[in-house]
């Protein structure tokens, strides 16, 4: 595929679509256990009793949240080259960022009133 200059650009593999759908439902999934862990509020994490379903610590919830805004930062920025203004690229973290949040906002909505 050549760019504007006529250059070959580097070509987008399959694995890299689903990276960047992975990386974006981790940045999302960073958020609610961030914001909650730094204000000082248990929420629901893996590691609770039962998972998912029991509190955690604030502490445990900044830990967790740290660990998927890493984890996703690895996958969107050192997995192929991800150019925010290529709608190829925006299109997949964009849908793992939606799709996580509707997730989310349906599990989490059990327990905080919101569906």
């Amino acid at each position: 595929m050549k760019d504007v200059n006529g250059k070959e650009g580097a070509t987008m593999r399959w694995y890299h679509y689903i990276a960047y759908f992975f990386g974006g439902a981790l940045l999302a999934n960073t958020l609610p256990h961030l914001g909650n862990g730094i204000s000082g509020h248990a929420f629901q994490s893996p590691f609770a009793s039962p998972p998912g379903i029991g509190l955690s610590s604030s502490i445990i919830n900044v830990l967790w949240g740290f660990f998927n805004l890493a984890v996703g930062y690895l996958l969107v920025c050192h997995v192929g080259s991800f150019k925010l203004r290529k709608i190829s690229h925006v299109v997949p973290l964009g849908a793992g960022i939606l799709i996580m949040s509707l997730m989310l906002a349906h599990a989490f909505g059990k327990f905080h009133g919101g569906l």
